[in-house]
């Protein structure tokens, strides 16, 4: 427990079923939030998470199926969340997808692939959420961004234009609803160590991010997750339409030399 109190609330996060998504779900859950975890193709993982959940944590957890760029399918899965839990109180919009590719040989149906499941998915499951936000005058959506929301990435062009676009949403969305009384933040993380990245990063070399990144080393999930709790609770209910960029300063380290002259010891 970080002692934020969601008891009670009602929660779904997509893309919930493994990497930062599931550790959103672990925390959210730890506070006392029931969570429904949001999968498209691991529904084992989704299902032994809820279970893992529901024992731990004494909470209802509870795993759907929805590809989140398909319309039909986000109504389907909203339905069966109304039916699992009867209301909704917080959305957490992870779901997302990446590829490298040089810019020149992006091919149309990836720049789609890519620009659904990051910024149409999210718009979707925002204007469902909102729908029933709006009806009970209270939530809150997070929308689960990355630092390329700002800083370019040699060939990751339809991801960072997709992250981009899903930050400028949230800033509109927070317009929007702020009179149904609806919060919406952006988070963006940089490098994130999680299972599905672990091996990649091994091979990358680890070392390099850790000079990258001035406090010296890789976020980890929970480095997500507990902002996460903090900025859906009633603690940060005047924090509405902006972004939270966690990465260790990370974008910020643009200059990699450092001119400064030795320190004498202080006396």
């Amino acid at each position: 427990m970080l002692g934020i109190d969601l008891v009670g609330k009602k929660v779904l996060v997509t893309g919930g079923s493994q990497g930062i998504g599931s550790g959103i779900c672990r925390v959210l859950a730890s506070c006392g939030a029931d969570v429904f975890i949001n999968y498209f193709k691991n529904k084992d993982k989704a299902e032994t998470l809820a279970k893992e959940i529901r024992n731990e944590y004494k909470v209802d957890a509870v795993a759907g199926k929805a590809d989140v760029s398909k319309a039909k399918q986000v109504e389907a899965m909203f339905l069966q969340m109304d039916k699992s839990f009867g209301s909704l109180d917080i959305l957490v919009n992870n779901a997302g997808t990446e590829s490298i590719a040089h810019f020149l040989d992006i091919e149309e149906e990836e720049w789609d692939r890519v620009l659904n499941t990051n910024l149409k998915g999210s718009f979707l499951c925002a204007q469902e959420a909102g729908k029933r936000m709006a009806q009970k005058k209270y939530g809150t959506i997070i929308n689960i961004s990355s630092i390329h929301d700002t800083v370019p990435r040699k060939g990751l062009v339809h991801y960072c234009a997709a992250k981009a676009g899903l930050k400028m949403l949230s800033k509109c969305l927070s317009l929007e609803l702020a009179d149904s009384n609806i919060r919406v933040v952006t988070i963006s993380p940089g490098a994130i160590e999680t299972e599905m990245n672990r091996k990649e990063i091994a091979e990358f070399g680890e070392d390099k991010f850790t000079e990258w990144i001035p406090q010296g080393r890789i976020g980890n999930i929970p480095d997500v997750a507990h902002a996460v709790a903090f900025l859906v609770s009633d603690l940060a209910n005047y924090i509405n339409g902006t972004e939270l960029y966690i990465d260790g300063s990370y974008m910020n380290h643009t200059i990699k030399y450092d001119p400064r002259p030795p320190r004498t010891s202080e006396t």
